[in-house]
């Protein structure tokens, strides 16, 4: 692991990855001063459908998406991983590997924070990494708590930080949010195109993209994940 500075964790299927991933990986890592930021797809995920690409086409369409950029790492520890890939696991094997005190920040959008009472051990999160939130601009923090669990909207009050840079400060524990660009991309998008024959071209790296054709992914429809 490179540097000494805050780890983010990105998480998901990556079925397949795209502009929209990419782009919110970019900015968290500027905004926070990441040393880096590690893509994890997900082996089995224990909260949605079968992706619509094996593991190991994921995994490989990340490492071709990110190729030219030094800030971010494909991780394939999921995918090795016997069994459903909760994230708790996850975070304890990098907490592990990194120490007690390098920050770990894990990524995601919020809807799945939204969702985050209803994930594995999920408040155990909070001991191992940072929560970084990205929202869009029309999906305003201020209509946030009324959609929270009470369990959740205890810890987001008790949690919240105002200052990014403050995931240097500590090892876990916080929680920051932070306001992305709006790219309106979708996986399940980019699945229904190349399965009725349009071009997703533009939606994702053209390396991507080369890459599906040439496996002939996502020709039959497998799922309704995003």
């Amino acid at each position: 692991m490179s540097g000494i500075g805050p780890i983010g964790v990105f998480g998901g299927t990556f079925d397949p990855v795209h502009y929209g991933h990419l782009r919110l990986a970019q900015e968290a890592g500027e905004r926070l001063k990441l040393a880096e930021v590690r893509f994890i797809p997900a082996g089995e995920p224990p909260h949605r459908t079968a992706p619509g690409a094996g593991a190991q086409h994921r995994l490989a369409m990340v490492r071709l998406a990110i190729a030219d950029n030094p800030m971010f790492v494909a991780d394939d520890r999921e995918i090795r991983r016997a069994g459903p890939g909760y994230t708790v696991d996850t975070l304890a094997e990098l907490r592990a590997e990194s120490g007690s005190a390098r920050p770990l920040a894990l990524l995601m959008g919020a809807d799945a924070f939204l969702d985050l009472a209803t994930w594995h051990r999920w408040d155990a999160l909070f001991r191992l990494a940072h929560i970084v939130v990205a929202y869009r601009p029309g999906f305003p923090v201020d209509t946030w708590q009324t959609r929270m669990p009470v369990p959740l909207a205890r810890e987001y009050g008790a949690r919240l930080a105002q200052q990014p840079l403050a995931v240097h400060l500590a090892p876990a524990g916080g929680i920051f949010v932070l306001p992305i660009a709006e790219l309106d991309i979708t996986a399940t998008g980019i699945r229904d195109a190349v399965r009725k024959g349009m071009s997703p071209r533009y939606l994702l790296p053209d390396s991507v993209l080369d890459y599906i054709r040439t496996e002939h992914l996502y020709l039959e429809r497998r799922d309704e994940a995003g």
